[in-house]
Parts: C-alpha cells; sequence; structure tokens
C-alpha cells in the first residue's frame, strides 16, 4: 500500500506542545491521594487525545504523590507538595493530535487550585512558529 501523496504526514513530525504548569491552593488531602491522582491524570490525558501506554506512580513518606504517564505522544507528570498545597504538573505531546493544554485545563477543573500558574513552550524544528523564526524562548 502507498500512502496518498497530498496527505498530511503526522507520524514522524518533529514538533510538539510542552506545557508546564504550577497549581496552587488545593486540598492537601487530594495531593496525597495516590489512586484518586492516578486515575484523574489517566482519565484527563484520555479526554485531551492522548495515548496512555502505562502510568506509574510513587507514594511519599510523610506525604506527596509524583505520578508519571507514558504516552504514544510522550509524557505527563504530577509532583505534589500536600504541605504546600501545590503541584507541578508536566505534559508533552509530539505531533498535533493530543491538546496538552487541554490535559492541564482539565486536571486544573478537577483539582480546584485558588492559583494556576502554565505556560506553553512549541518545540521542534517541523512545528508552525518555526516557519514563522518565532521561537519561545529564544533571544
Amino acid at each position: 500500500m502507498f500512502a496518498d501523496p497530498g496527505a498530511v504526514q503526522t507520524v514522524g513530525l518533529f514538533a510538539g506542545q510542552h506545557v508546564l504548569a504550577e497549581l496552587e491552593g488545593v486540598d492537601a488531602a487530594l495531593l496525597d491521594d495516590e489512586p484518586f491522582l492516578r486515575r484523574t491524570l489517566t482519565e484527563v490525558l484520555d479526554l485531551a487525545g492522548a495515548t496512555v501506554c502505562d502510568v506509574i506512580s510513587k507514594q511519599f513518606e510523610p506525604q506527596g504523590v509524583t505520578v508519571l504517564a507514558l504516552l504514544s505522544e510522550s509524557h505527563a507528570s504530577v509532583h505534589t507538595y500536600p504541605e504546600r498545597g501545590a503541584l507541578f504538573v508536566d505534559v508533552f505531546t509530539c505531533g498535533d493530535r493530543a491538546k496538552p493544554e487541554l490535559a492541564v485545563e482539565l486536571l486544573t477543573k478537577a483539582l480546584r487550585p485558588t492559583r494556576v500558574q502554565s505556560k506553553t513552550i512549541h518545540r521542534g524544528a517541523d512545528h508552525p512558529a518555526a516557519a514563522t523564526g518565532h521561537r519561545e524562548g529564544a533571544s
């Protein structure tokens, strides 16, 4: 079988979006609930169009949880600090199928923080921003 020469290639596209977020003012009990965080991260990634391959997590003593999701599109992670009511979120997806900003938005709705700081970084030579010569973080 031959691919349609007029079709847009998405496999092997060297482009992605990396969303980095900090959420504060979150209920400490939620931030120390490993099963809830695993389930919620998996659900929001699925709703955002990502393909979850595996999820691992670690409950720390006396508190805190790290959850890592391996995606076909790349990865996502959550690192919690219940004593501060805060967490770091990192979602990176290659290509244009998955929507990492949506994943962070849905996670934010589930955790109901009082403060959110988020930044999206466009990565890769094939990203549309590269065609215009604009690269975030470039000087």
